[in-house]
């Protein structure tokens, strides 16, 4: 697996990942979006960190390296929320639907700690994950992120109820 920057032929994942209802009540978006906007901001972004206060990243897997086919685009890493000044910043995670399971979750975290740990030189990364999202808790804490808090009432549900979160931290 690899991480690297989005890219023009990227715009269906984006656009997959954006526009997919499930996820947004653990993200900031609550609207879809539009190819147009995103093939702005794939055109636009600066891939600095300083400068976007985030990094997303597309996490792909060769699918055949003897056919010399290109690697296989499987989801989403991102650093946002990023503090300057701390060192920090909030570490979020997407694969697609069809390729949850296999394992890459797991890989794409660890490229992603890696990076924020030697590229970025942040102190920590963190996640808030819903306290009913196993599956997150599980890949969170299995890549060496801390339950350190409880958060009540913290996630708005799309059939109006709240769930509370977990947040996790990670000191690099």
């Amino acid at each position: 697996m690899i991480l690297s920057p989005l890219e023009p032929e990227d715009l269906e994942l984006l656009y997959t990942i954006e526009n997919d209802p499930t996820l947004w009540s653990v993200g900031s978006a609550n609207v879809p979006y539009s190819r147009y906007a995103l093939r702005d901001y794939i055109a636009t972004q600066r891939h600095d960190i300083f400068a976007d206060k985030q990094v997303r990243l597309v996490a792909r897997v060769e699918e055949d390296a003897a056919a010399a086919q290109p690697a296989k685009a499987v989801g989403l890493v991102d650093l946002f929320n990023f503090s300057p000044e701390h060192l920090r910043a909030e570490a979020g995670l997407a694969i697609l639907q069809a390729e949850r399971g296999k394992g890459y979750g797991r890989q794409a975290l660890r490229l992603l700690t890696e990076y924020a740990r030697r590229v970025l030189r942040l102190h920590s990364i963190y996640a808030v994950v819903a306290e009913d999202n196993a599956a997150s808790l599980a890949l969170f804490r299995a890549a060496g992120f801390t339950y350190e808090q409880r958060l009540k009432d913290w996630i708005s549900r799309p059939d109006g109820a709240w769930s509370d979160a977990v947040f996790l931290q990670m000191t690099l």
